[in-house]
């Protein structure tokens, strides 16, 4: 009889230990864009890579708003993988990079025309580094952030 009475105090410890933590992983991570004076937030789908953002906003007679932009073009949802959002040491760049963890590509993203957009999702390699930018290609001008200037 002691042991059924031990087994069942056993039972009901690891299920209410069970209950004490998350049930799951949490579905979004948040970073803020590097932008000294800028007040936006990133937030991705860390399965999807679906990327949005908010900032605040003044609006008069109000104590603000909160502004939100949804995914717009290359920002929604890509193949599921496990993504997450890096903001970069540059104090004048509004835009995060989106990687995936396990593929190892990455995109950047950024506010333009109110949605979030994403470039392509690319896999950096050593000859892609060193070769020169083809016609057409994006190039980013020193100082500048990370707006793609066109030669």
């Amino acid at each position: 009889m002691r042991f059924l009475g031990s087994a069942a105090l056993i039972l009901a410890v690891l299920a209410l230990g069970g209950l004490s933590g998350p049930a799951t992983a949490a579905s979004y991570d948040f970073v803020p864009a590097p932008q000294t004076d800028l007040n936006r937030i990133y937030r991705i789908d860390r399965i999807t890579g679906e990327v949005s953002s908010c900032q605040y906003g003044l609006q008069e007679g109000t104590v603000g708003v909160t502004l939100c932009y949804s995914a717009g073009e290359g920002a929604g949802a890509q193949a599921p993988g496990e993504y997450g959002l890096v903001a970069s040491r540059h104090e004048r760049e509004g835009g995060v990079f989106r990687v995936n963890y396990r593929t190892g590509q990455m995109s950047i993203c950024y506010v333009f025309d109110e949605r979030v957009v994403c470039t392509p999702q690319m896999t950096p390699s050593p000859a892609a580094s060193t070769a020169a930018p083809t016609a057409g290609t994006p190039t980013v001008s020193s100082g500048t952030g990370a707006s793609p200037q066109r030669p």
